[in-house]
């Protein structure tokens, strides 16, 4: 069977990614059904026992900016050898929320690490690998923190300021423009009915 296709979902807090994931499962395991090919959602840091245990860490406990970015690339090099290249190779789709983009837009655009370091950290754990299709859940960080207002109790990212989510938020904008041909962007200040309406005609591309 001819390799999987691997999909990321990434946004900033409050932007509903996660509201929409388990049904972006659902119409893609329908449509590949026929061809007898499963899908594998996961989500990052995390994915793994290993990554498991470092997300906790990474959302509780504080910790130096550039032991923070290891950490992540930790896990995620954990991730793609446990999970996610074994499952492609299989010729799974591999559904994530969240992959290396966030990184840069977090660690890099909200907290400021240089892109250099970053750069080099993605070259050493992942090589030239990148998703398939990144779908990008844009919005305003106000409205986004609108949103987390009236969610759970935040974690460590999700208690930051507008301020630094509009940084996150600009870089993620940058890298999409960076790779315009593997980022969907999906305004995500509209109904839900109308993300999925977008999220449909995305499906339909695939």
């Amino acid at each position: 069977m001819a390799r999987g296709r691997f999909i990321t979902f990434e946004g900033i807090d409050g932007a509903g990614k996660t509201t929409h994931l388990a049904w972006f499962r659902e119409q893609l395991e329908h449509k590949l059904a026929a061809g007898g090919r499963t899908v594998v959602m996961t989500r990052e840091p995390g994915g793994t026992p290993l990554g498991e245990s470092l997300r906790d860490l990474l959302l509780h406990e504080q910790m130096d900016l550039e032991t923070e970015a290891l950490l992540m690339f930790a896990a995620r090099r954990e991730h793609l050898a446990r999970v996610i290249e074994p499952a492609l190779a299989r010729g799974d789709w591999v559904l994530s929320d969240r992959f290396s983009d966030a990184t840069f837009a977090y660690q890099g655009g909200g907290r400021g690490l240089p892109r250099d370091k970053l750069e080099t950290l993605e070259r050493w754990v992942q090589g030239g690998f990148q998703p398939d299709l990144t779908i990008l859940f844009d919005i305003a960080p106000d409205t986004a923190s609108e949103r987390r207002g009236a969610a759970r109790e935040p974690d460590r990212f999700e208690s930051e300021t507008d301020a630094f989510f509009t940084r996150t938020r600009a870089e993620y904008l940058r890298r999409a423009e960076e790779a315009p041909y593997r980022f969907a962007i999906v305004d995500s200040s509209q109904s839900i009915d109308g993300i999925r309406a977008k999220l449909e005609q995305i499906i339909a591309t695939l």
